[in-house]
């Protein structure tokens, strides 16, 4: 330290002698360090593999635990991780210019549940600027827009619940409302749950990839069988609130509903409101998919009799390992024997089992609550 009391040439000199040096230190940092490699496979341990995750919303907890189990995988693996989400689910604005974002700083990868097929583009891009694209929970339209994709099979996730639905019946009439995702864009997640739940009750669903062409009366062949009536389906946006003014929509067109199909657990918890609140909630069954902790409680408390459990988590952190692989080795993931895609599991979640149906309990299903 220099003594207040030395001569003021002295101290200038000294402090002109202390900048240079720090300058020719800082010089020789520059030029000895290396410029992060961009290649695959061979990189320096030091360096970080940029990963960006871009989900659909964060007011969907699906998606929060997504981000989580993202968080969780890299910061075990030295990941540098982006998070981006849409505004709400479908918002694909959003998505696309985070897709860009990711492009412009040169990540390895990026792992995205896609808002609808207007993405596409935009993930193509990314494929051709070198960047590895995983697809989680919903495959893009056409599929091979990501290089692979982490999924639930939603189709198989959807037949459970219709399977369960129908044994429950016991042969009486199936008066069915159907609470999709949307009404203004076609997405695989919205279509396999739901032509997998009619599918699972006996019902020929005509084009498994297109919902609502399916005969409007007629008879289901799950269970003991019967006669089934499909009020109509309305759109809920995946949110509690769609939820319930689609459950209300559908109730003023035919009171008698008493099998309600949701499209995951905040659109059923929606449609239960409506239900109490016309004083019919222990007159229908509300089947649902998700299995998320919250969902969970609500098939315990006897809000939805069951739902398919999905593990996001899971999703997430063998997405960010498979580009952590990816870079350091140069192997590339593989989709599941038989399928085109990577099936994460799924299980059915009732307190109400029925024969011919593999399923677990609430207790069973809280402990693994979306790969937690």
């Amino acid at each position: 330290m220099l003594s207040s009391k030395a001569p003021r040439t002295v101290t200038h000199r000294l402090l002109a002698i202390g900048a240079v040096l720090t300058l020719g230190t800082l010089s020789l940092t520059a030029c000895g360090g290396s410029s992060p490699s961009t290649s695959s496979a061979g990189s320096s341990s030091a360096e970080k593999v940029g990963v960006s995750l871009i989900v659909k919303t964060t007011s969907n907890p699906f998606f929060v635990s997504m981000q989580d189990g993202a968080k969780k995988a890299a910061e075990a693996d030295g990941v540098d991780l982006k998070l981006a989400a849409g505004k709400a689910d479908g918002d694909e604005e959003t998505q696309i210019q985070a897709i860009e974002n990711a492009i412009s700083k040169g990540d390895k990868g990026i792992l995205i549940t896609p808002n609808g097929p207007s993405v596409v583009d935009a993930l193509k891009k990314a494929k051709d600027a070198g960047l590895f694209v995983i697809a989680l929970d919903t495959p893009p339209d056409p599929a091979d827009a990501a290089d692979i994709t982490f999924a639930t099979d939603n189709f198989a996730a959807g037949e459970l619940i219709g399977k369960w639905t129908a044994a429950q019946l016991g042969g009486k009439k199936a008066t069915i409302a159907l609470l999709d995702l949307f009404d203004d864009k076609v997405v695989s997640v919205d279509y396999n749950r739901d032509q997998g739940f009619l599918s699972g009750l006996g019902i020929d669903t005509a084009d498994k990839k297109k919902n609502g062409d399916e005969a409007k009366t007629g008879k289901y062949t799950g269970g003991k069988g019967g006669d089934y009536e499909i009020v109509g389906s309305q759109a809920t946006q995946g949110a509690e609130d769609g939820g319930r003014t689609a459950m209300e929509t559908l109730l003023a067109k035919n009171p008698n509903i008493n099998v309600v199909y949701t499209i995951n657990e905040p659109a059923a918890a929606g449609a239960f409101e409506a239900l109490k609140a016309a004083g019919k909630e222990k007159d229908v069954l509300v089947v649902s998919v998700d299995g998320g902790c919250s969902g969970v409680n609500n098939v315990k408390a006897g809000v939805i009799g069951a739902t398919a459990q999905q593990y996001p988590v899971k999703m997430a952190e063998l997405g960010v390992k498979a580009i952590v692989d990816l870079a350091k080795t140069g192997q590339k993931p593989a989709n599941s024997a038989g399928l085109d895609f990577f099936n994460t599991g799924v299980e059915l979640v009732t307190d109400k089992a029925v024969d011919g149906v593999k399923s677990i309990t609430t207790s069973e299903a809280a402990k693994v609550c979306w790969g937690k």
